[in-house]
């Protein structure tokens, strides 16, 4: 098979099973910390067979690696309680397009700690992608649609969730020449002693469908997920890697709607689409055209 072809597979099979992480932490009926403990139990040892047969084990790691993956790793476990919480109160796909919001928060990132320049043209898909989240967060529906009651908190833990995902991947990108399934499995490792305190040990999962659940969201949606996307990474150049990463919130809208019956509302659906609009006019540099000056475009 072409290379490009097995990457876009790759990336397409790593997006579909990402945009199916709500199902599964809703299914496991359990509480947000509960559920990304037991991700990152389960997480830490598809990661462990995985860095062990690839022979990352040995000689990858310094001191100060080390150091930057575990603030790394805190950053994601805190991203993913919030982003998980944020389902219960605002719906798997309102609150996974708010979180698509994530690449705007690089940006200020890049531009405040790596003295990255911010052209007017990603000021102009900020604007657009802020325009997306005030008509989701407009558009309240009927509390008895959702699973919470507090809608406004779900958009809040969202957004909040993406601020601590640029973070991580802020700090990830110090990390360039470090194996990415490897800085995985500091993070879950992180994830497991900064959460083991908090587990409800008294009220462990009692059934099949919850244990079962939260071993898939660790071995399928942690392990493979990181060995399918970081594969596809490297056969795929940037523009078709951020082409491909748009079909997580589709995905997470659709299984939402499929499994759940929650279904968007027209302004939200709107929101929605503003949203995806503008990440994918950031990513592939596309110019919002304000005017036109002698025919040309005007951005």
């Amino acid at each position: 098979m072409d290379k490009t072809l097995r990457g876009a597979a790759e990336m397409t099979a790593a997006m579909t099973i990402l945009g199916t992480i709500g199902l599964f932490v809703v299914l496991s009926g359990e509480g947000a910390i509960d559920v990304v403990f037991w991700r990152c139990a389960f997480g830490a040892l598809a990661l462990l067979v995985i860095c062990s047969a690839q022979g990352l084990l040995r000689g990858q790691l310094t001191l100060k690696t080390l150091l930057m993956a575990a603030l790394g790793g805190f950053a994601i476990v805190v991203n993913w309680a919030m982003l998980f919480s944020a389902y219960g109160e605002a719906s798997i796909g309102v609150a996974t397009a708010v979180y698509n919001t994530q690449p705007f928060i690089l940006v200020g990132f890049g531009a405040l700690f790596l003295k990255e320049r911010i052209s007017s043209v990603k000021l102009g898909w900020l604007a657009f992608a802020f325009l997306g989240v005030l008509l989701i967060i407009q558009a309240k529906p009927a509390t008895a649609d959702y699973i919470g009651s507090n809608y406004a908190l779900g958009i809040a833990l969202a957004l909040s969730a993406a601020f601590f995902w640029a973070v991580a991947a802020l700090l990830t990108k110090k990390l360039t020449g470090t194996p990415p399934q490897l800085i995985a499995l500091i993070q879950v490792c992180v994830g497991i002693l900064m959460l083991a305190p908090f587990v409800s040990w008294s009220a462990l999962p009692q059934t099949g469908t919850s244990w079962a659940a939260l071993a898939t969201l660790g071995i399928v949606h942690t392990g493979i997920m990181y060995v399918l996307m970081y594969g596809a990474v490297q056969k795929l150049p940037t523009y078709l890697q951020g082409a491909f990463s748009f079909i997580y919130p589709v995905v997470a809208i659709l299984v939402d709607y499929v499994a759940f019956g929650h279904q968007l509302h027209v302004p939200q659906l709107i929101g929605a689409a503003v949203i995806v609009l503008s990440a994918m006019g950031l990513t592939f540099g596309w110019k919002l055209s304000l005017g036109r000056r002698k025919g040309q475009c005007v951005s």
